[in-house]
């Protein structure tokens, strides 16, 4: 295919192919596909990953539901209805619906039975991190724990604790962790988001996704900050950004198999890399990502961030330029 004919394509499941055919079998309501993936899953961060897609997918159903009426004592499907509720109520939340609460609590529910159910199993202590950023006042207890480290801040630790104990550095808790951190002080310095990051990414092994957590914060930074757009051009070249893009290069793509790089985290280090103007290890990234793509961070850098096809000509122009930049110079593109 020649380069400018070239268009990136979507999908939840990315590169992940029995995903996504159980994904399609979801969409048109059959469930036993999504019961032999899961079955046939290897371990936790797989399970943890494919559960959250598959979540999203059935949200919107009543498929998990059936699967749990057939097999009403099945870990699994345990598990996925717990994933379901939760999703019902984050969604909820964002759209400001009057079931939200009550959402909260059928979904806060599902997670302990899953916890009973699948013992095991990290999912349903990250279903509980996701619900506690509706908590924004840290009203109960379990939110409210102290901190493992310096420079953070009190928090759903216990949970994280827990996820981490049945999949240590569970690449969605910890995203979740995030997303509380942001929802817990909305607007507020991300002072607390950067000690973070650092202190996940600082504590992960080599190959782990967390070590890519920085670069998400640093988008974030990013994105906060828009209107002040000369600063924005010097945002990525700084040196502790070239340093973030760096690490997550050297800890984490380098170190991780092809087949567990989550697209996100593959979008966000190529626009680092792009973004520091390291074109070469940029066209590594890209050629990682194969035909797929996500809409951010890339539409942080339009104008209308919630312009997708904006999105896409700055991915297609960062892109371009570094596969281009990487052929000129030998680089095995």
């Amino acid at each position: 295919m020649a380069p400018d004919a070239f268009r990136p394509k979507y999908h939840p499941a990315g590169h992940d192919g029995p995903l996504r055919g159980a994904v399609q079998e979801l969409r048109t309501g059959r469930w036993l596909a999504m019961r032999e993936l899961l079955a046939s899953t290897p371990d936790w961060a797989l399970w943890t990953q494919r559960t959250q897609v598959l979540a999203a997918v059935a949200a919107g159903s009543d498929t998990v539901r059936a699967w749990r009426s057939e097999e009403p004592d099945s870990p699994a499907a345990a598990v996925m209805h717990c994933r379901v509720t939760v999703e019902r109520a984050l969604r909820a939340h964002r759209e400001g619906h009057h079931r939200t609460q009550e959402l909260w609590h059928d979904a806060w529910q599902a997670c302990r039975d899953a916890s009973q159910a699948a013992p095991d199993d990290p999912v349903p202590w990250v279903c509980l991190l996701a619900l506690a950023r509706l908590d924004a006042g840290q009203r109960l207890d379990e939110h409210r724990v102290a901190p493992p480290g310096p420079m953070l801040f009190p928090g759903p630790w216990g949970l994280l604790a827990q996820a981490d104990r049945r999949d240590p550095h569970n690449r969605e808790a910890y995203h979740r962790m995030l997303q509380f951190v942001y929802a817990r002080r909305p607007g507020a310095h991300l002072s607390e988001a950067v000690n973070y990051a650092q202190w996940a990414a600082s504590t992960a092994p080599d190959g782990s996704a967390l070590k890519v957590l920085p670069l998400h914060v640093r988008v974030e930074r990013y994105r906060r900050d828009q209107g002040q757009e000369r600063a924005l051009d010097l945002h990525w070249v700084t040196d502790d950004a070239a340093r973030d893009a760096e690490w997550a290069l050297r800890g984490w793509f380098d170190a991780c198999p092809p087949g567990r790089r989550a697209l996100p985290d593959l979008s966000h280090l190529a626009h680092a890399l792009w973004g520091a103007q390291r074109f070469t290890e940029a066209a590594r990234v890209f050629e990682a990502l194969g035909p797929y793509w996500t809409t951010q961070p890339w539409s942080y850098r339009t104008r209308d961030p919630g312009d997708a096809v904006l999105a896409e000509e700055v991915f297609l122009r960062a892109r371009g330029r570094c596969l281009a930049v990487a052929r000129e110079s030998g680089g095995a593109v």
